[in-house]
C-alpha cells in the first residue's frame, strides 16, 4: 500500500444525517448517516440518525447523496512550469468544487517529474497551498522521452504513487518490458497513455466520416488498440500491474475484458468525456472538443460507457488539463489537445445516472473506490475508520456551467453553456469543509 496523503484533521465531533449513502466499498447504498471526529469517520449507515447523537451538532441532508470523496487518477497541472495555466492550489479548489477529495497530477511539467527531489517539491507544495490531497505519479521515463528508465524504487519511497509518461506513451517496447519487470519488483503501478505515436502523429480527431467532411486528418482507433495489445503482451510476460490511463473505443473494451478473463493484473480508464461526448459535438470545429484520445464515434461512445456498466473498465477520471486561450482558441488544426474537467466530472456523468445506463453505486465505485483500492491510497471509502473525505451531492439540482465561474485558471470545458442536472453541494477533506455551494 502507498503511504498515506497526509492532511491535518478537523476536530469534531459532528455528523451528516437523513442522507442517501453510496459507498460501494462497504456495500452501502441506503439511507443514512456519517459521524465524524478528528478527521476520521467514526459511524455510518442508518444507525447514524439525529436520536442517537444527542448534543453533537449535525447537518440534515434530506434529498441529498453523500458519498466517498472522489479520488481523480489523471490530472495535468502546470506547476512547475507554467502556472499561468494552473497551480497546485488551483486545481485543488477546482476539484473541492467537484466533490474530488484526492487528485493525481501527473508528471508532465517544466521539470518533468522524474526524481526525488521533484516528488518531494510536489508533495511540500501540495502540503502548503491546497485543500485536497494530492498526490503525484512520477515518469516512468527520465523526461518522459521513453528511452531511458527513472529510479522506479527511490520514486515510490518519496511518495509517488505510480508511474507514468502522462500524456506520452512509450513506444519502445524493449524499454517498457524493462520498466514493467521493474516495476513489478516493488509492486509499482505502471500506467500507459495507449496511442501509438507514429500512426496518430499528424491527426487531430477521429478518423473515419466526420473528420472527412470536416476536412481533418483522422486517429484511427487502430492507434490505441495497437499499442494496447503490445502492451498486454508485455504485461503477461513480466506480471507487473498495468494501467491503460484512457481508453476510448469498443475494441479495446474487448482488449481489457478478454486479458481479465486470462488473470492479467490490469485496470483501465476512461475520461468522462468519452462517456459523454462524441465526435459529432465538434459541430463546427470547435477546439474545446479536440482531445487525446479524440472523442470517437457514437456507437464506441456506448461500448465504453458497457464497459464502465459492467466493471470492465475500472476507472473513470477527468483527464483534467487546462490549456490557455492562446493555444485552445485557435483553428482547431492549431489548437492544443486537451480539456479541464475536475469541476463538471461528476455533473456531466449524473446524466448516465438519471437514464439509468450506469447504476449509481457502480459510478461512485468507478470514481472513488476502485481508484484508491488500484493505488492502495486506503481512502475512498466511509467505513468507520476512514480519513472523513466525502462529497454531499444534490442529485438533481440543474445548473449552467459558465466558463468564467469555473474555478480552474484556465476556461477550456466542453461543457461551456451546458445545463447539467446534478451538483456537489458540499467537499469534506479529512474533516474540513473545503467546499460549499449555494443551491437557492
Amino acid at each position: 500500500m502507498s503511504a498515506p496523503i497526509d492532511m491535518p484533521p478537523a476536530q469534531g465531533p459532528y455528523a451528516y444525517v437523513n442522507a442517501g449513502i453510496v459507498d460501494p466499498s462497504i456495500g452501502l447504498n441506503e439511507p443514512g448517516g456519517v459521524l465524524i471526529q478528528d478527521g476520521q469517520v467514526i459511524a455510518c449507515g442508518r444507525e447514524v440518525m439525529p436520536e442517537a447523537l444527542g448534543d453533537v451538532p449535525h447537518i440534515d441532508c434530506r434529498g441529498f447523496l453523500l458519498v466517498p470523496g472522489l479520488v481523480d487518477m489523471r490530472v495535468f497541472t502546470g506547476e512547475p512550469g507554467a502556472e499561468h495555466r494552473e497551480t497546485l492550489a488551483s486545481a485543488s479548489e477546482a476539484a473541492a468544487a467537484g466533490g474530488v477529495t484526492t487528485i493525481i497530477v501527473m508528471p508532465n511539467t517544466d521539470p518533468v517529474i522524474d526524481d526525488v527531489a521533484l516528488v518531494d517539491f510536489i508533495l511540500r507544495r501540495a502540503r502548503d497551498t491546497a485543500i485536497v490531497r494530492v498526490a503525484p505519479m512520477a515518469a516512468l521515463t527520465k523526461k518522459t522521452a521513453g528511452e531511458q528508465m527513472t529510479e522506479i524504487g527511490l520514486l515510490q519511497e518519496a511518495g509517488a504513487v505510480a508511474v507514468t509518461d502522462g500524456n506520452r506513451s512509450v513506444t519502445n517496447a524493449r524499454v517498457l518490458r524493462r520498466a514493467l519487470s521493474y516495476a513489478r519488483d516493488f509492486d509499482m503501478l505502471v500506467v500507459q497513455h495507449v496511442e501509438e505515436r507514429e500512426l496518430a502523429a499528424g491527426g487531430v480527431m477521429n478518423e473515419g466520416e466526420v473528420a472527412t467532411r470536416l476536412g481533418l486528418p483522422g486517429i484511427p482507433t487502430a492507434a490505441e488498440v495497437i499499442m494496447l495489445e503490445r502492451d498486454l503482451r508485455l504485461v503477461e510476460l513480466t506480471g507487473a500491474r498495468y494501467h491503460a490511463a484512457q481508453i476510448s473505443c469498443a475494441a479495446s473494451v474487448e482488449l481489457i475484458a478478454r486479458a481479465k478473463a486470462r488473470g492479467l493484473p490490469v485496470t483501465a480508464g476512461v475520461s468522462v468525456n468519452h462517456l459523454v461526448l462524441n465526435e459529432n459535438d465538434i459541430g463546427a470545429y470547435r477546439s474545446f472538443f479536440k482531445l487525446a484520445p479524440p472523442l470517437r464515434t457514437e456507437a464506441d461512445r456506448q461500448a465504453v460507457v458497457a464497459g464502465v456498466a459492467d466493471g470492465t473498465i475500472d476507472v473513470i477520471v477527468s483527464s483534467h488539463d487546462p490549456q490557455e486561450p492562446d493555444t485552445k482558441r485557435l483553428p482547431f488544426a492549431e489548437a492544443e489537445f486537451g480539456a479541464i474537467g475536475l469541476e463538471t466530472m461528476l455533473s456531466a456523468l449524473m446524466g448516465l445516472v438519471h437514464n439509468r445506463t450506469i447504476p449509481i453505486s457502480r459510478l461512485i465505485d468507478a470514481l472513488s473506490c476502485a481508484p484508491a483500492r488500484i493505488l492502495g491510497l486506503g481512502i475512498g471509502s466511509l467505513r468507520p475508520g476512514a480519513p472523513a473525505d466525502l462529497a454531499v451531492i444534490a442529485p438533481h439540482h440543474s445548473w449552467r456551467v459558465e466558463a468564467q465561474a469555473l474555478k480552474s485558471k484556465s476556461k477550456n470545458t466542453p461543457f461551456e453553456h451546458r445545463v447539467l442536472e446534478g451538483c456537489v453541494a458540499q467537499t469534506v477533506v479529512a474533516g474540513h469543509l473545503v467546499y460549499s455551494r449555494s443551491l437557492r
